[in-house]
């Protein structure tokens, strides 16, 4: 008969003692890791609590666990810079509520990753694992820290705006900037062009123009934004303006001569 999800692992073959540190500059989640930790593997004695990765280091160096839970994110060092100074001494669990650091480094076998909160079928086969490793030497994961520590330290992509606010009538409506086929200023406001028509807000183009991904939208006349797969063709008109004509809109739309470089390749 399978064991209940909740209950807790087999302990390890050896009756050497098993011992950790928990890293995490919040305290609640430093309480609530060791309380998952108690009903998964009772065995396992917790001998310090870390409030930030230079702390980790240091107690680790005093109390030589086992293993250490490194939360990534800590001030004054992180859980992978901490994680550096580690590796060789111990084996290591990195937690994190964010899902976007669990990359392939993780599921190679020689780290392991909880998600808070932590609990569950997850904690159980991290411990498990650490179980089999215990005893064992720790693996050189130098090249899986750096990959991670790359990542970690990259600036953050930029949000873009994603949906435009217009009032119409008594009504709020909410605009996928997908649904949008162009911009153009109004005099005081700026028309939002879609295929279903169009409506007024009050947010200017060049604010629009900062907002906006400048990969999805091209700003091809001081007045004008337009959506770049919504294009459908680029063309002269007898004065030797270049025009856009979009998708499902018969009126064409002018391109300043200093945008003329977008097209250059059409």
């Amino acid at each position: 008969m399978n064991s209940p999800v909740n209950s807790p692992v087999n302990p390890p073959a050896s009756s050497d003692r098993v011992t950790a540190l928990i890293a995490d500059d919040e305290a609640p989640m430093r309480a609530q890791l060791r309380a998952r930790l108690q009903e998964s593997w009772p065995a396992l004695e917790i001998v310090a609590e870390a409030g930030n990765g230079i702390e980790a280091v240091e107690l680790a160096g005093a109390h030589e666990p086992d293993i250490v839970f490194l939360d990534i994110r800590m001030p004054g060092m992180s859980g992978i810079e901490a994680a550096r100074l580690l590796f060789n001494r111990c084996h290591l669990v990195f937690v994190t509520a964010y899902d976007q650091y669990a990359i392939e480094a993780f599921e190679q076998g020689a780290l392991d990753y909880l998600l808070k909160p932590v609990g569950g079928e997850r904690l159980r086969t991290t411990c498990s694992r650490l179980q089999a490793r215990v005893g064992q030497q720790p693996q050189d994961i130098t090249r899986q820290l750096g990959a991670l520590l790359a990542q970690h330290s990259a600036p953050p992509k930029r949000e873009y705006l994603r949906w435009i606010q217009a009032q119409v009538g008594q009504n709020l409506r909410m605009i996928s900037t997908r649904e949008i086929l162009f911009f153009q200023a109004d005099e005081k406001y700026t028309r939002v062009c879609t295929a279903q028509g169009e409506v007024l807000i009050r947010k200017t183009l060049k604010e629009l123009a900062d907002e906006l991904d400048p990969d999805e939208f091209w700003r091809i006349h001081r007045s004008t934004l337009v959506r770049v797969d919504a294009i459908d063709s680029v063309g002269r008109d007898l004065r030797g303006r270049q025009m856009v004509r979009v998708k499902g809109v018969e009126a064409a739309l002018e391109v300043s001569r200093g945008n003329t470089h977008l097209f250059q390749q059409m």
